[in-house]
């Protein structure tokens, strides 16, 4: 498979994240190369709220913990989740 400058990124929200972002899941559309730094922009810019949470979070890529400050491209059909901080127990 070749890399495409089209990419389709599964965004899977929880807990405060989801709150924020006023759903559990989405689909991203980028119309060009995306990395989880780049993502983590773009997630931020949609409020204030959005930005606090999306700053304290941890993130897996396709189920492996990435670090937020990643520059490594996401590909077509990627599933990021977010994860704020959880409290209780």
């Amino acid at each position: 498979m070749t890399a495409s400058a089209h990419a389709v990124i599964e965004l899977r929200y929880f807990a405060a994240a989801a709150q924020a972002a006023g759903r559990a899941e989405e689909r991203l559309e980028a119309a060009g190369p995306l990395t989880l730094a780049g993502l983590r922009e773009q997630l931020a810019g949609r409020g204030v709220e959005m930005a606090r949470i999306i700053s304290i979070s941890t993130f897996l890529v396709n189920g492996l913990s990435t670090p937020a400050d990643s520059l490594a491209p996401l590909a077509d059909g990627d599933r990021v989740d977010v994860l704020p901080p959880f409290a209780g127990g």
